[in-house]
């Protein structure tokens, strides 16, 4: 059976960023289609790693699945592939490890108070381009996950140095752990956007030229 090949966008993101087109139009030239569901489902403000997590899931529907994970993206597909063993190969962007305690370091300490008081805050969707509200649940919800897990299949990480959004110390934590886990850092921030073709072409090797010829189905 032909592996699924899945992108993750990350928080307030949808399935028409930059990078989500980026991949599968690479991806396209090669003859392979890249799924890229929409992991809010149009419901923004009811966000859970649950529900993204069933999402993925309904998607991959127990098929061999190739992950690329952008953001917080990228800690979805560690997250899933953990608890699913078909999943064979991951490439994170800027994973956003440590879900949890990175709130706080984000948004301040007060302000989170303030979200869990009121039920909701408001924030800014990159994907609608402008502010959305979102329900306290979603650390509510996080609070049921690991911040680093335990993945046990090949994984390659992309970050970039000046991120400021998710601190390549997060990745380094992480790959210290894993030693099936290999770790770039490259000179961008957390949109990676200026080393895109230098990304592409590592996780062209990574993902796709250890394919079994079985496997790779056309577009």
């Amino acid at each position: 059976m032909p592996p699924i090949l899945i992108y993750l966008h990350g928080f307030a993101s949808s399935p028409s960023s930059h990078k989500a087109r980026f991949f599968r139009a690479q991806l396209a030239d090669v003859g392979l289609h890249l799924e890229v569901p929409d992991l809010a489902e149009g419901d923004f403000e009811h966000l859970t790693i649950t529900r993204q997590l069933a999402v993925i899931d309904r998607l991959a529907r127990d098929r061999p699945a190739l992950l690329i994970g952008s953001s917080m993206g990228g800690y979805l597909a560690a997250l899933y592939a953990v608890r699913h063993t078909q999943v064979r190969r991951l490439v994170l962007l800027a994973p956003a490890f440590g879900f949890l305690r990175r709130w706080p370091e984000s948004f301040g300490a007060q302000r989170v108070e303030q979200w869990r008081r009121t039920g909701s805050l408001d924030v800014y969707h990159y994907g609608d381009r402008r502010t959305r509200r979102l329900g306290y649940q979603i650390l509510e919800d996080g609070r049921l996950y690991e911040d680093y897990p335990a993945v046990a299949q090949p994984v390659l990480v992309f970050h970039g140095a000046q991120d400021a959004a998710v601190p390549v110390e997060y990745s380094r934590e992480f790959c210290a752990g894993h030693p099936n886990a290999r770790l770039e850092v490259l000179a961008s921030d957390h949109e990676l956007l200026n080393v895109l073709p230098h990304i592409w072409e590592q996780s062209r090797q990574f993902l796709i030229d250890g394919l079994p010829d079985g496997w790779r189905a056309p577009a």
